[in-house]
């Protein structure tokens, strides 16, 4: 058996599946968020491992003997988050999450020194860790003085696993202080901000061992053997393990509360000023690319409270047959938007309004404003290097047919449907626990699932869709100024 442990900001679940990738059962500990101030966003990292224990719990309590059968576990996590601790390996201060922007200012400065985007291929996000430990040098000195490591949050909760301070490349590229390309720290930005390698954690692949089970955890859960702990993903990859994005040419499109456009690469392929993410894949030798844009089912559930009607009826309401963009555009800049504009300010907005404009028109303007949303990242990736000849959709939104039909026409590409299952985070990051554990190929065991059904690009309607996408394009210019 192996397990899969992926640390969400809203709990952690704990997934077990057999050695032929079954899935045996989950079991989930929730969390909760502290916002102290705007734009806050903070977590005790000791409410990880009491939701890891409620969540490993729940699992021995329907599947005991399961669990006891344990030999590998994988660790997933939200990326970004700085998780400080002394030299006793006890936290100094509530984990600053990647939803956090309060060092905005300190981003755009460490943004404006080149190496930043030279070494580690990508802007420097408020989010990012890096810029966080720059806030907590200027506004908690006496904090700062005594970090002793810089742990992303999965890997805290390795430390509790395995008295290890172990990272991996996935994870680390998302801090601002991996050389991307090298796969390694870089001294010269860690001493940018003050701080040596020696305070970071050791690196490996994600494939790779990462320590042992700690005894005494081991004979609480029931376990006797040893059992090998992988070095696991950042929460995109790991996911990107359990749908089989491990390879050249393989891509997902995810509808999610915000939308990601996911591609596996062979190689590095940085493009920082296309706010293109460029990061290590959990794979050795394997990157990936991921355009991010902020409010994807997010935009449809903000319509839906406009109009009082729900997202599933609204979608209902066009039916599953893709119909020629009616002439109103709809940009879906609720919170701003990440690539390709990197821009926090800009603000969503209707255009091309008339008598005729109905609700249904909007909800389809809507839906077509997160479309082209995606174009963009699309385009933003293809301007880096990738080419993808296919997307599989995950995510809310994808069970929309009108909406997949959307994205394969403005794509260009066909849009997979994959069987029903779970494929998450967790998924993959058992996947990373048995190829540890076994030393299996790492490409075989992450494998694609089984589709379930293919939307194709609807051909009589690619003109209207390429003319649509050339007035949305129009838009972010034309409404920027009035946004700022």
């Amino acid at each position: 058996m192996y397990l899969g442990l992926d640390l969400g900001t809203s709990g952690v679940k704990a997934l077990l599946i057999d050695g032929d990738q079954n899935v045996i059962g989950s079991a989930n500990g929730a969390l909760d968020v502290s916002r102290l101030h705007h734009g806050w966003s903070e977590q005790d990292p000791a409410d990880w491992i009491t939701a890891t224990e409620t969540a490993i719990a729940g699992l021995r309590a329907k599947h005991p003997q399961e669990l006891a059968a344990v030999k590998g576990i994988g660790l997933s996590g939200h990326m970004h988050g700085a998780t400080l601790v002394d030299a006793a390996g006890d936290v100094l201060r509530p984990c600053i999450l990647w939803n956090d922007t309060r060092s905005y200012a300190e981003a755009a400065k460490l943004d404006a020194d080149p190496r930043f985007r030279k070494i580690t291929g990508n802007i420097v996000f408020p989010g990012f860790t890096a810029p966080k430990l720059v806030w907590v040098a200027n506004n908690e000195p006496e904090i700062f003085a005594k970090v002793a490591k810089v742990l992303l949050p999965k890997d805290y909760l390795r430390l509790w696993l395995t008295g290890e301070y172990i990272s991996e490349m996935s994870d680390s590229a998302g801090t601002s202080w991996l050389d991307t390309g090298a796969r390694k720290w870089s001294p010269e930005l860690l001493e940018a901000t003050g701080l040596s390698e020696k305070q970071m954690p050791s690196l490996v692949e994600g494939t790779q061992e990462a320590g042992t089970l700690r005894s005494e955890l081991a004979s609480s859960w029931g376990i006797s053997a040893k059992v090998v702990v992988a070095g696991g993903a950042g929460d995109n990859a790991a996911s990107a393990c359990g749908m089989g994005t491990v390879s050249e040419g393989h891509a997902f499109v995810s509808l999610g509360t915000s939308g990601v456009l996911f591609a596996a690469n062979a190689s590095y392929l940085p493009k920082p000023e296309s706010a293109v993410h460029a990061f290590c894949h959990a794979l050795p030798n394997t990157w990936h690319q991921m355009g991010v844009i902020l409010s994807a089912t997010d935009a449809l559930n903000w319509y839906s409270g406009v109009t009082g009607k729900s997202a599933a009826d609204l979608s209902t309401e066009l039916g599953d047959e893709l119909k020629a963009p009616t002439g109103v555009t709809f940009a879906p800049y609720l919170s701003g938007e990440r690539t390709p504009h990197n821009d926090a300010a800009i603000r969503g907005s209707f255009i091309g309004l008339s008598h005729e404009s109905d609700r249904k028109a909007l909800t389809q303007a809507v839906m077509e404003g997160v479309t082209f949303a995606i174009r963009d990242n699309l385009e933003a990736l293809k301007s880096a290097g990738t080419s993808i000849d296919r997307v599989t959709a995950i995510g809310g939104g994808s069970r929309s047919r009108y909406w997949l039909a959307s994205i394969a026409t403005s794509l260009g590409v066909p849009v997979d449907i994959p069987a029903e299952g779970d494929f998450g985070a967790a998924f993959g990051a058992a996947r990373l626990g048995l190829i540890a554990a076994t030393g299996a190929d790492p490409v075989a065991v992450c494998s694609q699932p089984e589709t379930e059904e293919t939307i194709e690009p609807v051909a009589a309607l690619g003109d209207a869709y390429e003319e649509a996408y050339g007035r949305y394009r129009a838009l972010y210019p034309a409404i920027k100024e009035l946004s700022h």
